[in-house]
């Protein structure tokens, strides 16, 4: 009889012992598969960011802009770790010059260039960032006008900010109503 408990003990506890594996085993998965769903992003969420480049070649509102900073060879630097602020025209902006001007600029490499870097800013400024620091020096190395009104509204070198803050990988993308000239040397 005492052999015959032994075993009775015995098997009772190897089938604990497996129930216990395989519960073991069983949260394992659970958790496994609870960490693949909180990385993969949300329904209806919206995807993260690309870099500047990205979302202007991306966005058709600035075809012009995106083959702007091609043809200058900008498409690197502005895709590069960053963080900039980039104060972009959108084609409708560019409607509104002479018509030529902007198939003129892209040909002309070194002024197309210059213009395209007077609308960079080296670091991400926000619109609250911009409401209180001084004018920031853009990637042309010259000074931004900016201008707050009394109602909040902010201009960059005259340039209303038509919509604001649109987040980047590598900064911020503020969508401006007008092409910025860097002032001409006396």
């Amino acid at each position: 009889m005492c052999r015959h408990s032994i075993s009775l003990i015995l098997a009772m506890l190897m089938k604990k012992s497996l129930v216990l594996v395989l519960c073991c085993a069983l949260c394992a998965a659970i958790l496994c598969c609870g960490k693949k769903r909180k990385e993969e992003p949300r329904q209806g969420e919206p995807p993260a960011p690309g870099n500047i480049v990205e979302i202007v070649s991306g966005d058709g509102r600035f075809s012009t802009l995106s083959a702007a900073i091609d043809a200058a060879g900008l498409a690197e630097t502005l895709s590069g770790k960053g963080p900039f602020t980039l104060f972009a025209p959108p084609d409708s902006v560019f409607a509104k010059l002479p018509p030529g001007a902007a198939e003129s600029l892209l040909q002309d490499v070194p002024v197309l260039k210059n213009i395209l870097l007077y609308h960079v800013v080296p670091g991400k400024l926000t619109t609250a960032d911009l409401r209180k620091i001084p004018p920031p020096a853009t990637l042309l190395g010259i000074p931004l006008a900016i201008w707050v009104t009394g109602e909040g509204a902010i201009t960059i070198g005259g340039a209303p900010i038509a919509r604001a803050d649109v987040p980047a990988s590598n900064g911020v993308i503020h969508v401006i109503d007008k092409v910025l000239l860097p002032p001409t040397e006396p």
